[in-house]
């Protein structure tokens, strides 16, 4: 059995560990050697008949995922959206785990509820959002995007009369939801666990913003006095683009119904003078969702729920139970704000990220990333060969070769060459280049390597013979 004076070789070797690799990321191959759990056969076999040394342990699983570790925390890393994870933020996640805190109740965790009360109040400052709002710590955008539109369901028939806890959803009025036709996947899935079924798609323009005339369109559509839910979005996955909050939340308004924004990637706009007009409006919503692994760069897994109205979401969430400790006071006990029960301490990295940059910090982190973008943009649109295809708003830049069959190849020969990783998606139903820019660690040094690697693939990828009606 493990012994207590194990701690400090054990935590020794682990410091070894992780300067070793958080070292190795300037120049580390970014995609990993192998692309199959199966061909790691150093993380498999039969268990063990008896109990093994914890460093040994230890050192085994170092040496047995090695080569499958991705190098998302490096500064070329430009697949989906994964941000970096900030020194102080890494420090805290660290004693978060050797804390470990379940952070449940108030009573139970004060320490973590207190660094939890202080990222509500920056964050909402940050992002300019109604102070009075209520933040819960989540695992990621998708689990954000369904605390709050669990909020908006119960709600909005609370509104129209029905008791969600008491009946449940048999019998209650059609909650009709509208989103973005662009939206993110998360936001379907949200709505698919909650029982609403798939949204009614409101048109939106070449950026992918929503148009304001084709919600009023949709709105028509709606009995009065139905319950309604309308999903907007700040950071298109593939262009970054941002629906025109001020004049969609008031359309939503005029009916009664509720705003619900999927900021995953683009609400942290919000807290930057020279892209917060991005956001303008936003702040009239009733729910955000974004992440804190993204744009704010804390080690995975963390998200925000924000949901203007407290006892909405305290309706939606909160629990009972008589061995629970219940305390007057006014902010919600962590049950009321998530879904979970059992949770690590959020809030400990988050505190640690937000403390380390302060105000200026969070803004100028912000505009660097899109800074990176608009070079990377730049950079691409100079290779012979390729099309940038999207406005940078934010942190996307979308390119794309003649063909679909030439610029999925481009992925192909990229991930190949291991120096960058960049992503694949579809836009206006053609097949693009996807470069996401999430890292704090992302310099000119690494844009000009990803661009080189760019060049090269366009290359390679122009000299192979094109079969017959490709494309």
């Amino acid at each position: 059995m493990p012994r207590y004076d194990d701690w400090p070789r054990l935590l020794e070797r682990v410091r070894g560990h992780a300067e070793a690799y958080l070292m190795s990321l300037p120049a580390r191959r970014v995609p990993s050697p192998v692309r199959r759990p199966e061909d790691l056969p150093g993380l498999g076999g039969d268990l063990p008949d008896g109990p093994s040394d914890p460093v040994e342990v230890l050192d085994a699983l170092v040496a047995g995922a090695e080569d499958g570790i991705t190098a998302t925390g490096s500064g070329r890393f430009f697949g989906f959206v994964i941000g970096g994870a900030l020194p102080a933020a890494v420090a805290a996640d660290m004693l978060a785990t050797t804390w470990d805190q379940n952070v449940g109740m108030r009573a139970l965790t004060p320490a973590a509820c207190a660094a939890e009360d202080a990222v509500e109040r920056w964050a909402l400052d940050l992002l300019g959002l109604p102070g009075t709002a209520v933040v819960g710590l989540v695992p990621g955008g998708m689990s954000a995007n369904f605390t709050c539109l669990a909020a908006a369901r119960g709600e909005v028939l609370r509104r129209a009369g029905w008791d969600l806890d008491a009946h449940g959803l048999q019998g209650a009025p059609k909650v009709h939801v509208l989103a973005n036709a662009d939206r993110h996947e998360t936001v379907d899935r949200a709505l698919r666990f909650l029982g609403l079924g798939r949204p009614v798609p409101v048109a939106t323009d070449e950026h992918g913003r929503m148009r304001p005339e084709a919600l009023v369109a949709a709105l028509a559509e709606v009995p009065e006095d139905a319950p309604l839910v309308v999903s907007t979005y700040a950071g298109h996955i593939n262009t970054g683009a941002y629906d025109p909050f001020a004049e969609l939340v008031p359309l939503v308004r005029a009916r009664g119904g509720w705003v619900h924004v999927d900021g995953a990637i683009g609400l942290w706009a919000g807290a930057s003078e020279r892209l917060k007009d991005r956001v303008a409006g936003v702040e009239a919503a009733d729910s955000w969702a974004t992440d804190a692994h993204k744009t704010l760069n804390v080690p995975y897994d963390c998200g925000l729920a924000v949901v203007a109205d407290p006892q909405a979401l305290q309706a939606a969430m909160s629990m009972h139970a008589d061995y629970l400790i219940t305390e007057d006071s006014s902010p919600l006990e962590p049950w009321s704000r998530t879904p979970e029960w059992s949770r690590r301490a959020r809030g400990f990295p988050v505190w640690a990220a937000l403390r380390s940059l302060g105000r200026s910090g969070v803004a100028d982190l912000v505009d660097r990333l899109h800074d990176n973008a608009l070079a990377m943009a730049d950079g691409l649109a100079g290779i012979d060969g390729l099309e940038v295809v999207n406005q940078v708003w934010s942190t996307q830049v979308c390119a794309r070769m003649a063909t679909d069959e030439q610029t999925r190849a481009l992925v192909d020969v990229v991930l190949a060459d291991g120096r960058t990783w960049i992503s694949g998606s579809r836009w206006h139903d053609r097949a693009v280049i996807r470069v996401s820019m999430s890292n704090w660690m992302t310099g000119p040094g690494d844009l000009e390597a990803a661009l080189d690697v760019v060049r090269g693939a366009v290359t390679a990828v122009r000299g192979r013979p094109l079969p017959a009606g490709a494309g």
